[in-house]
């Protein structure tokens, strides 16, 4: 593939990424609602919403941070993602105050960003028509 194709491709499947996670976790959703109860597939939901959001927002950030000069930009990096985990460490100690019993499915609906990963590499994988330059 020519450097512009793979540029454009790498860029759709980003944008693509946090639409198919909050699809995914819609539809898995649903049997969690089904086998358990509703506030369980809710929360299943809120997890695949969080983490679309986050990486959302770290696409966005990680384009700007790679625009400013290097010094400057490792150090205010450092500083957002450190105060990206509190947030994240705080929204999960808040499910678990709310809904104790709740975090496994928080937490599977925030895995969706690994399924959704994997589904990607691998469809781009497909795409190629060779392995080698």
């Amino acid at each position: 593939m020519e450097p512009e194709k793979t540029d454009a491709l790498e860029e759709r499947i980003l944008r693509r990424i946090p639409i198919e996670i909050l699809t995914v976790s819609a539809v898995l959703a649903l049997p969690a609602m089904l086998l358990f109860d509703l506030p369980t597939g809710l929360v299943f939901f809120a997890g695949g919403a969080f983490s679309a959001l986050g990486f959302a927002g770290l696409k966005q950030s990680l384009t700007r941070f790679l625009a400013r000069e290097k010094k400057g930009a490792l150090r205010s990096g450092i500083i957002l993602y450190a105060l990206r985990l509190v947030l994240i460490c705080g929204v999960f100690f808040l499910i678990i105050l709310v809904y104790p019993k709740k975090i496994i499915a928080f937490g599977a609906g925030f895995s969706m960003l690994v399924l959704v990963s994997l589904i990607e590499g691998v469809r781009a994988l497909l795409l190629l028509r060779t392995w080698k330059d």
